[in-house]
């Protein structure tokens, strides 16, 4: 885990539900049982303002930081993916993008991860469907300067076989599979006596569920295969941010409320 990406679980998973601001103080306090120290944090937060995620704000408890409104779509995005807080709205429709042209290849990588995020799976060089539709894909689109004809159609064939060409389903089965075993003893460890422990081992964990939005679209159930990893996986992951959501929240009250103090090295 690198500092900047820590920083985007931390505003995601818990300051977006507040009022997405924070000091640096409490910032660098929050990081601290994840391995970071203040440079590596106050780096990530300045690349963080350079690339529009971030802004300086002047806080009641000294200098800090606020999510933008870019940033926001996305972590509410992201965030509606890693806990499934909408039901699916799949009505039988793919929403395709069709490229006018080819990228070329830099620009292909770069799209080629940034639509994955935003749940779409690639039909061809220029071709990408999704089970519903981003509100981020202009965005995108436009800041790599790419125009594509955008709809939504049925196809004339079986969903589930285009599903399967779309996303490599059997491989992310087993990355699901394999998140469980490894995760299982790391979790089972943690009992939540200890509100900075606890606020730790959930972020990694967090860290490591969130890399499943690369890799996910969110299919609805009539287009998975049958006894699908990812419902098991995703009820460890519930359950496990559930029994230590208390000392998380804990910890997370006692960074805020302290507010740009330092900590005490006496």
């Amino acid at each position: 885990m690198r500092a900047r990406s820590a920083l985007f679980d931390v505003f995601g998973g818990h300051l977006r539900q507040r009022d997405g601001s924070a000091t640096i103080a409490a910032l660098v306090r929050l990081l601290e049982p994840l391995g970071f120290g203040a440079p590596a944090i106050r780096t990530a937060v300045s690349r963080m303002v350079r690339q529009g995620w971030l802004t300086p704000v002047r806080l009641e408890d000294g200098p800090g930081y606020t999510l933008t409104t870019r940033a926001e779509l996305r972590l509410d995005e992201a965030g509606r993916r890693i806990y499934r807080t909408l039901p699916s709205t799949w009505d039988g429709r793919w929403h395709v993008v069709v490229l006018e042209e080819p990228p070329p290849r830099g620009t292909r990588d770069r799209l080629s991860s940034s639509l994955q995020l935003l749940g779409y799976g690639p039909l061809g060089p220029s071709t990408w469907v999704a089970p519903r539709p981003s509100a981020e894909l202009p965005e995108v689109l436009a800041g790599e300067g790419l125009v594509a004809r955008v709809f939504h159609g049925a196809q004339d064939g079986s969903d589930v076989d285009l599903a399967a060409r779309a996303w490599d389903l059997t491989g992310l089965g087993e990355r699901y599979r394999e998140f469980v075993s490894t995760w299982t003893p790391v979790m089972s460890a943690v009992d939540g006596t200890i509100p900075a422990e606890a606020f730790a081992a959930t972020q990694q964990l967090l860290h490591a569920w969130r890399k499943f939005l690369f890799a996910d679209p969110g299919l609805p159930v009539d287009l998975l295969p049958q006894d699908w990893p990812g419902f098991a996986a995703a009820e460890f992951f519930d359950s496990h941010t559930a029994r230590l959501a208390a000392a998380v929240t804990e910890f997370l009250d006692d960074c805020l409320r302290r507010g740009g103090k330092q900590r005490s090295t006496a």
